[in-house]
């Protein structure tokens, strides 16, 4: 398919839709309109979902879809960990720590990617655990705004708790991952 009429294929539509929402609840979050910030949430969440479904339904997985889908993904997460420790509903350090792990993880794939020495940046099993934990530390960090009469304190806590550890954790293991297969691709001369 060329490249600009990937465009028009919905999976990518639904997702350049996800990334028209990201200011938007930026801005909610900053005005405290937590409940129109969590139906954005909600719905970017329900996008992502439907996107990959209707890739796979419609047979429209493209090029561009396979690079725009996790960077809409990460924005949003990335965004979201930025703004709400802005207005004190998320601790500094965790989002020091996600965002610390996302740019090695990036650096360290475009250099590779741009020189050639590897080219599939698969997610691991505990990379993807790491985001499902970010998704549900910030579902829990939003939902403790909007439904006031249940307490999630200590739901919240944990999931934030675990993003801390996990975000260095995955990234150690990307890292050696990554080591390994260099290693294996091009092994020292004897």
């Amino acid at each position: 398919m060329p490249f600009l009429s990937q465009f028009r294929a919905a999976p990518n539509l639904l997702t350049l839709m996800r990334l028209f929402i990201i200011p938007f609840l930026v801005i909610e979050i900053l005005d405290a309109h937590y409940k129109a910030a969590f139906a954005l949430f909600v719905l970017a969440g329900l996008s992502d979902g439907l996107d990959g479904l209707l890739a796979r339904w419609l047979s429209q997985r493209t090029t561009l879809g396979l690079y725009l889908d996790p960077i809409a993904d990460k924005l949003m997460l990335s965004t979201l960990f930025v703004v709400l420790t802005h207005v004190g509903m998320m601790p500094r350090y965790v989002t020091v720590l996600v965002f610390s792990r996302d740019l090695g993880i990036l650096l360290i794939a475009t250099l590779l990617f741009a020189t050639g020495v590897l080219r599939d940046f698969q997610p691991s099993l505990l990379g993807k655990f790491n985001t499902l934990t970010q998704i549900l530390g910030l579902t829990a960090v939003l939902c403790e705004r909007v439904f006031v009469s249940v307490s999630l304190g200590g739901v919240r806590d944990g999931l934030v708790r675990a993003i801390a550890v996990l975000a260095p954790v995955s990234a150690a293991q990307y890292a050696w991952i990554v080591i390994r297969r260099i290693n294996a691709a091009h092994p020292p001369a004897v």
